[in-house]
């Protein structure tokens, strides 16, 4: 189930690259609204919503930005971090300057912080990305790519030039426990070389030793490691936050070389766009009339069940379907059910319409990969027999879909006449 908070709390320090000032407050979110930055700084305090779409590309190199000119967030990662790793699912998260405080470097003070607000279970499922085919992204030595998984997964592997550092790797299972323990507490890095040149950028003014990890030409300037590999730590961290762009908690393994902020963005986007792009050709497959052949690749029935024959209609608009069955004398059951003077059995002609309501619910983009079952059948009525020679027309229609649960009404007619009709219940599942 989807998570917020139940108060609001607050933290105060100074922005990593700004230097300035700032307080971040988190307060609760209703079910579905995502997670959502206020600008309390700024008239008419802006909001802007954690998705990719609004994710910057203009300075993203050494941070992740939100939100374009004035209304600009910066350096988001960290607390986006701490909300994915803690699973929460909305949150209004409010800003008095255009950057959260740096804190120590880590995300473990925006877990305190969100802890400190009282996690809160609300009552709306939650909506996975589930990868069913790999994707990947490779580009002058950085790559990123998700794998099918059941879990949430991220193996992060850096590689600098450097004795300090040099190639190392790890793996972690995403779990509230595992992240708090192992994955938050990890600090930001940078490299002694590298700091003059983003001061004179305009870069890290609020940056210090009490906030970062600083890698001399010899080793560490800091006294002492949280882990021994608490910069690859850090590294999944950032991917970790970064991916919190795609709207919705993912169900993957993630793999990362050496990228950083700017690719991971670019890789959140593809995934967001190859995943459209294959829910559209998916549905265009799908495109009516349907065949037999076609129907066998969305429902899992075979004979003697599969009892729809052809799809005449789709209506995704209207949520409704049109289905035909056709009865002949040689239908199996007819050996066994009044074989002298043969009918079509009740049960069966309801299960013709489950039938159909499954290519529907099946149909929609929100339940792919699952498998859908009838759970419930209430006001069944059979108005006349069915025999051979007649078609079978069902017209089922969703009346409501909640969760994993959906309601349809389904009716079926004969030459024009009413034959059956029932409302139907089904449950979704993976």
């Amino acid at each position: 189930m989807q998570k917020t908070v139940a108060s609001r709390a607050s933290l105060r320090g100074v922005g990593l690259h700004t230097g300035e000032e700032t307080t971040i407050t988190v307060g609760p979110n209703e079910p579905d609204g995502g997670i959502v930055f206020v600008r309390k700084d700024l008239p008419g305090e802006p909001r802007i919503k954690v998705s990719a779409e609004n994710a910057s590309m203009e300075d993203s190199l050494y941070l992740t930005a939100l939100g374009r000119g004035e209304e600009q967030i910066l350096t988001v990662e960290h607390v986006l971090a701490a909300c994915s790793g803690l699973g929460i699912d909305n949150l209004i998260i409010e800003l008095t300057s255009k950057e959260p405080p740096i804190a120590d470097g880590s995300a473990l003070p925006f877990v305190e912080m969100i802890r400190e607000a009282g996690i809160v279970t609300l009552d709306r499922p939650r909506s996975y990305l589930e990868i069913d085919q790999p994707i990947w992204l490779f580009e002058n030595g950085l790559e990123l790519a998700v794998i099918p998984s059941h879990r949430f997964e991220i193996t992060y592997k850096i590689d600098y030039d450097h004795p300090a550092v040099g190639i190392r790797s790890t793996s972690f299972w995403i779990t509230e426990e595992i992240f708090t323990e192992k994955i938050a507490p990890a600090r930001t890095f940078g490299f002694l070389k590298d700091i003059q040149t983003l001061r004179q950028d305009g870069k890290i003014k609020g940056g210090s030793l009490d906030c970062a990890i600083v890698i001399g030409e010899e080793g560490f300037l800091n006294k002492n490691l949280r882990f021994d590999d608490e910069i690859v730590r850090h590294k999944v961290l950032d991917v970790l936050g970064d991916f919190t762009l795609l709207g919705r908690p993912i169900k993957a393994h993630v793999v990362a070389v050496r990228s950083g902020h700017a690719f991971n963005v670019r890789f959140v986007r593809k995934i967001l766009e190859t995943i459209r792009e294959r829910e559209q050709q998916a549905k265009k497959s799908f495109e009516p009339p349907l065949d037999i052949n076609r129907i066998r690749e969305i429902l899992p029935h075979r004979y003697p069940f599969l009892l729809i024959d052809r799809v005449l209609d789709l209506d995704y608009k209207n949520n409704r379907v049109v289905a035909i069955k056709n009865v002949t004398a040689n239908e199996p059951f007819f050996q066994g059910h009044f074989p002298n003077r043969p009918i079509m059995p009740g049960v069966l002609i309801i299960e013709a319409m489950a039938q159909a309501g499954g290519v529907l619910l099946l149909s929609l983009e929100q339940n792919a990969g699952k498998q859908v079952y009838l759970s419930a059948i209430n006001e069944a009525k059979i108005r006349r027999p069915v025999v051979p020679g007649d078609q079978l027309v069902i017209e089922t229609q969703i009346m409501k879909i909640k969760g994993r649960s959906g309601r349809v009404e389904s009716r079926v007619t004969v030459d024009g006449q009413r034959a059956a009709e029932a409302t139907l219940l089904f449950t979704m599942v993976d």
